[in-house]
C-alpha cells in the first residue's frame, strides 16, 4: 500500500478539505485528489465524499481511518528504529561477567541517556563478521589471533590491558602467597572449562601455557562461574586464571583467594573494534569515554603473546 496515499487520505480527513490538505502537504490540489483516488481504487471502496463544503468520510472511510493512522505510526516506528541516535548501541563482550562488561556499565552510568544492547558472540571471527555485516556496532576483543586477518574497514583501538590473577580455594598450596610467578605454576593443575577451541582467549592461554610450561585443562562441561567456584573452593589442587577486574561474588565461608601474578605479570589485551563507516553517534561517545580510562598495571615486566602485543 502506498503510504504517501495513506498519508494524504489522513490529511484530507483531518482537514475536511482537499484544498487545505494540499497546503498542509505542500502539494497541488490535483495531486491530492489523484492520490486519494488511487488509494480508493486499491482498497476497492470510496473513502471520501466530495461535497461543496469539502470532503466527508464515508462509512468505509471512517472504518479505514483508524487503520490508516496505525499504518503511519508503524512507518514512523520503523524509521525511528534505524534513525542514527535512536537505535540502541549494540556492543559485543566476551562475557557479561568479564571486566569489559564493567567498562560498559561505567559508560552507562556516565551516559544513561544512551541506550545499550549488550550481546555475547562466541569468538572474534563471529564478532568481526557481525561488525562487517552491521549487526553489531562494536566489540571488545583480544586481536589478533595467529593467522587472523582483520578485514578492510574495521578499526581497532587498544582500551584495556588486564592483569591476570590466580584464583584458588583456601587449601591450595599457593593460597597463602602474596604473589605467584607464572613459572611457579608448572606442574599445578589450571582448570579452565570455558576455553573453547578456536577462540581468542583459548589462543591466549595456549600461548601462556607454552611460554611458562603450564598445563591448562579444559576438560569437563562448562556449568558457569558458580560451578567453577564450587569446584575450586573444595579442591586442594585445582586453580584457574581470572582477570583482575572480573566481578565475582562467592558464598560466605568459601574463603577464596585471588592472587596476583608477578615476574612477569600476564596481561590480557582488550581492544575495541568497530566499522569505520558506522554512523551511530553513540559509538563516538563510547570511544571518547574509553580514551581517558586508566588501568593500574603493577610495577615490573608484563607479558602477552607476540600476536597480541600492541603494534604486533
Amino acid at each position: 500500500m502506498d503510504l504517501n496515499a495513506v498519508r494524504t487520505f489522513v490529511a484530507v480527513a483531518d482537514a475536511g478539505q482537499f484544498q487545505k490538505a494540499a497546503i498542509d502537504l505542500s502539494l497541488t490540489q490535483q495531486a491530492v485528489s489523484k492520490r486519494v483516488a488511487a488509494l480508493e481504487r486499491e482498497v476497492g471502496v470510496r473513502l471520501l465524499n466530495r461535497t461543496p463544503r469539502g470532503a466527508e468520510l464515508t462509512i468505509d472511510g471512517q472504518a479505514f481511518l483508524a487503520h490508516a493512522r496505525s499504518l503511519l505510526q508503524a512507518e514512523e516506528r520503523a524509521r525511528a528504529s534505524v534513525r542514527p541516535g535512536s537505535r540502541a548501541l549494540r556492543v559485543d563482550v566476551i562475557g557479561r561477567r568479564a571486566s569489559l562488561a564493567g567498562l560498559l556499565r561505567d559508560f552507562h552510568r556516565a551516559r544513561p541517556e544512551i541506550a545499550l544492547d549488550v550481546v555475547t558472540l562466541p569468538g572474534a571471527e563471529e564478532a568481526i563478521a557481525a561488525l562487517r555485516d552491521g549487526t553489531i556496532d562494536a566489540t571488545f576483543r583480544a586481536v589478533t589471533m595467529p593467522g587472523q586477518k582483520i578485514p578492510d574497514g574495521i578499526e581497532i583501538s587498544p582500551v584495556h590491558d588486564e592483569p591476570l590473577h590466580l584464583f584458588t580455594g583456601p587449601a591450595h598450596p599457593f593460597a597463602g602467597a602474596a604473589a605467584v610467578a607464572p613459572a611457579q605454576l608448572a606442574g599445578h593443575r589450571i582448570w579452565m572449562p570455558g576455553n573453547v577451541p578456536g577462540t581468542e582467549w583459548t589462543a591466549y592461554y595456549e600461548a601462556m601455557a607454552a611460554e611458562f610450561g603450564l598445563t591448562i585443562e579444559a576438560t569437563g562441561p562448562n556449568f558457569g562461574v558458580e560451578a567453577l567456584i564450587d569446584t575450586i573452593a573444595a579442591s586442594s589442587t585445582l586453580a584457574t586464571f581470572l582477570g583482575a577486574q572480573t566481578p565475582l561474588v562467592w558464598p560466605a565461608g568459601y574463603e577464596m583467594r585471588l592472587i596476583p601474578l608477578r615476574d612477569p605479570t600476564p596481561v590480557y589485551p582488550h581492544s575495541l573494534l568497530w566499522h569505520a563507516d558506522n554512523p551511530h553517534p553513540a559509538l563516538t561517545a563510547l570511544r571518547e569515554h574509553l580514551t581517558p580510562v586508566h588501568h593500574d598495571l603493577p610495577a615490573g615486566e608484563t607479558w602477552a603473546p607476540a600476536w597480541a602485543r600492541r603494534g604486533a
